[in-house]
């Protein structure tokens, strides 16, 4: 797994934290339903990362 993936994952955790917080100050239901669901896209990559991690290291890669 590249580096450049796993900080593109978290990257865009990040981004969805911000909508999400900017939603909710804003009182923008969509924006902040959006930003909760961009998090969700980027744990589940993550757990993938973290997977394919996992997976090298028992190979021996």
């Amino acid at each position: 797994m590249g580096i450049g993936d796993k900080i593109q994952h978290a990257a865009e955790e990040a981004a969805g934290k911000v909508k999400e917080k900017l939603g909710s100050a804003t009182d923008n239901e969509d924006m902040e339903a959006e930003g909760r669901g961009e998090q969700s896209k980027a744990n589940v990559k993550q757990a993938g990362d973290k997977l394919k991690d996992a997976a090298d290291n028992v190979l021996g890669r």
